[in-house]
C-alpha cells in the first residue's frame, strides 16, 4: 500500500469470542489493517455491515442463529461488490461451493498458519482471489451432478439424525414414499449403496453437520 494509504478496515463474523479477539489482535497487528468490527451472529454480522462498510468481512460459516452462507448472501444483496472470505473449521466441497456461489471471495480453514489470513487479507482487498491448496483439491475432487436440492439436504440432516423414511416425511410434511424417492436420489448422486455410507459422504463433504 502506498505510504498515504488508509487502514484496511476488516469486520470479523465468529460466534466464539476468543476466536474473535486473537483474530483481531493478529490483524491488527499488521500495518495499515484495523478491525472495526466484530459479530457474533448472522443477524449481527448483516446489521454490522450496512452500518459500517467495512473492506473485508471474516465470515464463520457456523453461527447460533443461522448459516454464515447465507449471511454472505445478504451482504451481497447490499454491496454486491463487498469482499468477504470464509474463515472456519470446515472443508467439505459443498461449504466450499456454496460459500463461493454465494459471493466469497476467499476462504481459509481456522488452524492455518496467521499469515495465510493474512495473505488472504491482502489478496481479495487487492480484488483477487484466495483459495489455499486444499480448498482447491476439495473443490476439484466435487463430483459433477453431486448437487443435492434443498429438500434432498434436509431429507440427508435428518437420516444423520437417525430418522426413518416415516419420521422424515412427518416431520417435512410429505408422502412416506417421496421420502423414499428422494433417499434414491441422494444415494445416486453421492454414489454410494446405503443410508449409512451416505450420512458418512454427506458429513465429509459438508452436506450435513454435528
Amino acid at each position: 500500500m502506498d505510504a498515504g494509504a488508509e487502514a484496511i478496515r476488516v469486520l470479523i463474523v465468529d460466534d466464539h469470542p476468543i476466536m474473535r479477539v486473537g483474530i483481531a489482535a493478529i490483524i491488527n497487528a499488521q500495518p495499515r489493517m484495523q478491525v472495526v468490527g466484530q459479530a457474533g451472529t448472522a443477524g449481527e454480522a448483516v446489521c454490522m455491515f450496512e452500518s459500517l462498510r467495512p473492506d473485508l468481512t471474516l465470515m464463520d460459516l457456523r453461527l447460533p442463529d443461522g448459516s454464515g452462507v447465507e449471511a454472505i448472501r445478504r451482504i451481497c444483496a447490499i454491496s454486491p461488490k463487498a469482499k468477504i472470505i470464509v474463515l472456519t473449521t470446515y472443508e467439505g466441497d459443498e461449504d466450499i461451493h456454496q460459500a463461493l456461489d454465494a459471493g466469497a471471495r476467499g476462504y481459509i480453514i481456522k488452524g492455518m498458519q496467521h499469515d495465510a489470513l493474512v495473505k488472504a487479507l491482502q489478496r481479495v482487498h487487492a480484488g483477487q482471489r484466495y483459495l489455499p491448496q486444499v480448498v482447491s483439491e476439495a473443490l476439484s475432487s466435487r463430483i459433477p451432478g453431486s448437487h443435492l436440492s434443498q429438500r434432498e439436504q434436509e431429507v440427508l440432516q435428518l437420516m444423520f439424525a437417525g430418522k426413518s423414511n416415516r419420521e422424515i416425511a412427518e416431520e417435512l410434511s410429505i408422502k412416506e414414499t417421496t421420502v423414499k424417492s428422494h433417499v434414491s436420489v441422494i444415494l445416486m448422486r453421492l454414489d454410494v449403496t446405503d443410508r449409512t455410507q451416505a450420512v458418512v459422504e454427506g458429513l465429509k463433504r459438508g452436506l450435513v453437520h454435528l
